[in-house]
C-alpha cells in the first residue's frame, strides 16, 4: 500500500490492522498534531509530551482490533492518549500534591473582561506551569469531562483528593491570570 494523502480514515484503520507500515505512517503523521496537543496538557515540557505520543501510538497500533467503530476514531485515539499520558505521569512523576478538601479555599472570581483578553496561548501556558498533580486533575475534569469519581480511579487517589486539586488549580490558574492582566495593563500606560 502506498501512502496515499486521500486515504480516509477508515482505510488508514484496515490498513493499520493488516499491520501495513504506511498505513501507521499515514495515520501518524494525519493526528499526531492533534494528539501532540493532547499530551501536551499532562506533559511537564514538549519532551516529555512526545514520550507520551510516541506510547500513545504504540498503543494505538496494538490496539487497533479494539476500536469497534461505535463513535469516531479520533476519539478512541485521544482517549489512549489521555490514558497514556495518565500512565506516562504516574510512572515518571511519584510524587503527587494532594490537598485535603477541607483546606482548599476559593479566591474571589477572575474579572470576565481581563479572562476574556487572555489568548488560547497563553491560558496553555498556565496550564502548564500547574504542578502536575493539579495539571492533571484540571485537565481530565475541565477538559476531558471525567467526573471526580472516574478521576480519582484513573489516578489511584479519592474523589475528596480530586476536587482538592481541582479547586487549587482554579485558585492557582485565577491568581496567576490576574497577575498576568496586571501586568498587560502595567505596559499600556
Amino acid at each position: 500500500m502506498f501512502l496515499d494523502h486521500n486515504l480516509t480514515i477508515e482505510q488508514l484503520v484496515k490498513g493499520c490492522r493488516n499491520g501495513e507500515r504506511k498505513a501507521q505512517e499515514g495515520l501518524y503523521k494525519l493526528l499526531a498534531s492533534k494528539m501532540l496537543g493532547v499530551c501536551m496538557r499532562y506533559a511537564a515540557d514538549k519532551m516529555e509530551a512526545e514520550d507520551m505520543l510516541q506510547n500513545g501510538f504504540i498503543k494505538v497500533f496494538n490496539k487497533m482490533d479494539d476500536f469497534r467503530g461505535d463513535g469516531s476514531f479520533e476519539g478512541w485515539v485521544r482517549r489512549i492518549m489521555v490514558h497514556s499520558s495518565i500512565e506516562y505521569y504516574r510512572k515518571h512523576h511519584k510524587m503527587m500534591q494532594v490537598v485535603d478538601i477541607d483546606t482548599a479555599h476559593d479566591v474571589h472570581g477572575v474579572d470576565p473582561l481581563a479572562a476574556s483578553n487572555l489568548g488560547v496561548k497563553d491560558l496553555l501556558a498556565l496550564i502548564q506551569q500547574l504542578p502536575p498533580g493539579y495539571r492533571m486533575v484540571f485537565n481530565l475534569y475541565a477538559i476531558e469531562g471525567y467526573s471526580h469519581k472516574e478521576i480519582g480511579e484513573m489516578m489511584t487517589i479519592s474523589e475528596g483528593a480530586s476536587k482538592s486539586q481541582l479547586s487549587r488549580a482554579r485558585t492557582i490558574l485565577k491568581e496567576q491570570i490576574v497577575k498576568l492582566e496586571g501586568k498587560r495593563y502595567e505596559n499600556v500606560g
